[in-house]
């Protein structure tokens, strides 16, 4: 029987096997040296019909609840060799023995006796290099006991080579869970019919592998209470199906028994290696020593094209809670053909070759590496620093920063330190973040300041998710922080908004710059100005947060201007400590959008703070100054261009255009709890004179004031908010009051004195008024005087002003009619002694 044959992962109908013999021999590098006998015609295979051996596969053997000590020497585990050949004479059924030594850690002895058979099977030369030209590629040659050691470096290829994206298996990944159910269903068990099953369709080996890893991942789950102790540990491929659930060697075993039976069907099968090792996942002690450690993990290594890929469907098909005792489904495509790169943050094989790596590293070096979760790399996060998990606190704070590829946004948990890596804790997070800590996110970072509350050990957990993301974000990494002395500082203020500074969104919201960063202002003398230059128009609105600062304070710490092209927020820090500024903004023509947040800004007051009577006024608009709403209005022209005006003398004009001749009013207010002698009404006195208008202000004493200004945008319409100038006066005299003004007084009428509204008693007045289109102008009281014209047509006269029984009024008659009309009012001081 004269056959030509290499041994590849892959099985044929017909097979050949024999025994060893005590002569022949396992070498310390695995390599068996095997004389195969045929049976049948009772004579050992010569050189004259060699078989060339490539690609072995050697399974070895786990005992499952035995003693850890290795088997005698003459009970040696076995390995099935399947000899797969096209002999023209009948098929000549046997097996083949081989006794080797067992290398692996005695806690990965937990396969079945039929998978912990150390397995080689071999096709035709012929067949392996058709599979192969179709695919454009062949397989190299190897020797029996070699796991196929990695190729060189700078030749290997990506998981991102072999496909773009997982969305390219969807037609797989749909037959695999649809036929997993119905087989699920059906209540079939074996092997070779699931293969079969769920391969169907695969039009080359990498689908036929992502065909198994699916089925793995959806239909085994995880044992938990074998992993607890409380029942026993399912291993074996046959117990792992039937029961549904299996620990990690149930994962990997299964694994490398289906990609075996691939053969079975095809022509071709998948080379599959079961790698051991340690791995950062349940059970894992932060900073615990691997070393003379047992390796707690099996996964899974496939050679695909000549090169050896890594997968962990243990891991893809979901996670234990530990808290709960129980497994929770969550498919990760993550671990399926892993980069090395990335496999190496939370697998290490105890053989280092398996690291897959052109610069392998120690074990010391994985236990010092940051745990990264799958959604890491997922989201194309890259850590900055640090570079190790543990981190000492340089003056109490300690700082973490990554970068991104996509627009993320973060969180961040800070809790007592426990030992246990996956403590129960939650791997997702609302957008809530902790006070102990400054978060800043940059157009392509994140950095995260820490500042640990009091001595002691801290566990940190950092989430990310995109930037559009409406449900919790995900866990992405993990350190812990060792703070030997805190520093001592105030409460930094809640942040719900995640992070400090602008948002990564903010250009897209229409803000593009900010006159202040993601590190803390100070508030000198307790006023801070935020401006944010804008790309387009936009409203926006503020909220200002400090632990102890009651919300209807709050808002009376904010004035706001809206400008085209810059938003400007003015603060009053009435508290010492850390405030919490936060700017929302939309497009200013878009009504029916919410407002977003652009950002958020920390500041800082340590010095003077401002009083309570030094507030803005409460109902102030969000609107104050000139801006886009007073350029819409026609309004131009500002005297006064900033939303806030200070007087020394209790008295300002302000003055503008008003090019739409819109209909105006004028409104003073001030705090409710303080009472004028005087209504504020006549405080002010508003003069038009062509498109200019003239806001005359007479304060009453020192403090701040509302001026607010409307105007009917529509004839017959409602007065419309335009804006609102704070006015802080720091003049004690008392500003007299202005006269009373009736509707007669219009456009074009202009006093020019007296100013003032209050007169003194038994005195004569000098009055210069200017009426337009008057025929007869009187000052009317005790008695009536007639003003005259002048030539430069401005009624004039002296008015004696009585004894103040009754204010003088000035009244005019215009065109034909003879019907005299008030204008103005003036009061009249009362003579002492006289009530």
């Amino acid at each position: 029987m004269s056959a030509k044959v290499a041994i590849q992962k892959f099985s044929f109908p017909f097979s050949c096997a024999a025994r060893l013999s005590q002569q022949d021999e396992v070498t310390q590098e695995g390599r068996v040296q095997v004389k195969l006998h045929d049976q049948q015609e009772n004579r050992i295979l010569s050189e004259a019909s060699p078989v060339a051996v490539t690609g072995a596969l050697v399974q070895n053997e786990k005992q499952a609840q035995k003693s850890p000590k290795p088997p005698p020497g003459g009970d040696r585990p076995a390995a099935r060799v399947l000899v797969c050949t096209n002999a023209s004479q009948s098929a000549v059924i046997s097996r083949l023995t081989v006794e080797g030594e067992d290398q692996r850690p005695v806690a990965k002895r937990q396969l079945s006796s039929e998978s912990a058979a150390r397995t080689i099977t071999v096709v035709k030369k012929s067949a392996v290099r058709k599979e192969a030209e179709e695919h454009g590629y062949l397989k190299p040659k190897a020797h029996l006991g070699q796991r196929a050691p990695p190729p060189a470096a700078g030749k290997r290829r990506r998981r991102k080579d072999l496909f773009t994206n997982s969305e390219v298996f969807n037609r797989v990944d749909s037959h695999v869970i649809r036929a997993g159910a119905e087989l699920k269903d059906k209540c079939v068990y074996d092997v070779k019919t699931i293969v079969q099953s769920i391969t169907q369709g695969a039009r080359n080996e990498l689908e036929r592998l992502r065909a198994i890893w699916v089925w793995l991942c959806h239909n085994i789950e995880y044992d938990v209470s074998g992993y607890l102790g409380r029942s026993e540990k399912l291993c074996s491929p046959e117990e792992v199906i039937a029961a549904g659930r299996g620990v990690c060697c149930g994962y990997s075993s299964l694994c490398a028994e289906m990609c075996r039976l691939l053969c079975v069907y095809r022509e071709v099968g998948i080379e599959c290696q079961e790698v051991p090792g340690h791995s950062k996942g349940i059970g894992y002690l932060q900073g615990q020593s691997l070393k003379n450690v047992n390796s707690d993990h099996l996964w899974n290594s496939v050679l695909l094209g000549g090169q050896w890929f890594l997968l962990d469907a243990c891991w893809g098909a979901g996670r234990v809670d530990v808290q709960h005792e129980s497994f929770i489904k969550r498919f990760d495509d993550f671990y399926f053909l892993t980069d090395p790169e990335e496999f190496i943050e939370s697998h290490f094989p105890d053989e280092e070759k398996w690291q897959l790596l052109d610069a392998p590293i120690p074990l010391e070096e994985f236990e010092r590496r940051v745990f990264k979760t799958s959604a890491f790399f997922t989201m194309g996060l890259r850590l900055i620093q640090p570079h190790h998990f543990h981190i000492v606190t340089d003056d109490g704070e300690a700082n973490v920063s990554l970068s991104f590829s996509r627009p993320a946004t973060f969180t961040y948990d800070i809790t007592q330190h426990q030992d246990l890596l996956h403590c129960g804790a939650p791997e997702q997070k609302d957008s809530s973040n902790s006070s102990f800590g400054l978060l800043t996110v940059s157009h392509r970072s994140m950095k995260l300041q820490l500042l640990p509350p009091a001595s002691g050990v801290y566990d940190v957990k950092v989430f990310a998710g995109p930037l559009t993301v409406t449900t919790s974000l995900i866990w992405v990494c993990s350190f812990t922080v060792e703070c030997p002395i805190p520093r001592a500082m105030e409460e930094i203020p809640e942040n719900p908004f995640l992070s400090w500074g602008l948002q990564p969104v903010a250009g897209s919201l229409g803000i593009a710059g900010s006159s202040q960063g993601s590190k803390a202002a100070e508030a000198v003398e307790g006023v801070f100005e935020l401006a944010l230059k804008t790309s387009r128009p936009l409203m926006v609105l503020c909220e200002l947060g400090h632990p102890g600062l009651e919300a209807a304070v709050a808002k009376r710490c904010l004035a706001t201007q809206i400008q085209p092209d810059v938003l400007t927020c003015h603060v009053l820090c009435p508290l010492r400590g850390f405030y919490r500024l936060s700017v929302f903004v939309r497009d200013y023509e878009k009504t029916e959008v919410k407002f977003q947040n652009a950002g958020n800004f920390l500041l800082h007051c340590k010095g003077k703070v401002v009083g309570p009577d030094e507030l803005y006024p409460p109902n102030l608009s969000s609107v104050c100054g000139p801006g886009t709403r007073t350029l819409e209005a026609g309004l131009s022209k500002f005297s006064h261009t900033t939303a806030l005006v200070s007087t020394q003398q209790g008295k300002c004009n302000v003055t503008f255009h008003n090019q739409r001749d819109l209909e105006l009013h004028t409104v003073l207010s001030r705090e409710e709890n303080k009472p004028a002698a005087v209504p504020l009404s006549r405080q002010l006195f508003c003069t038009y004179t062509d498109s200019k208008v003239t806001v005359s202000v007479s304060l009453p004493d020192a403090g701040v004031y509302r001026l607010g200004l409307y105007a009917k945008i529509t004839p017959g319409g409602d007065f419309s908010p335009m804006c609102d100038f704070v006015l802080r006066n720091s003049c004690d005299q008392p500003g007299p009051p202005f006269p009373g003004v009736y509707s007669a007084w219009r456009k074009g009428c202009v006093l020019f004195e007296p100013r003032v509204g209050l007169l003194e008693p038994l005195a004569w007045v000098r009055f210069r008024v200017r009426v337009p289109g008057a025929q007869r102008v009187s000052m009317m009281g005790e008695t009536q005087t007639d003003l005259k014209l002048n030539k430069s047509r401005v009624w004039e006269g002296e008015v004696f002003s009585g004894n103040g029984l009754q204010p003088l009024k000035l009244a005019a008659a215009s065109g034909e009619s003879s019907d005299m009309a008030v204008l103005l009012t003036f009061d009249i001081k009362q003579l002492e002694g006289e009530v």
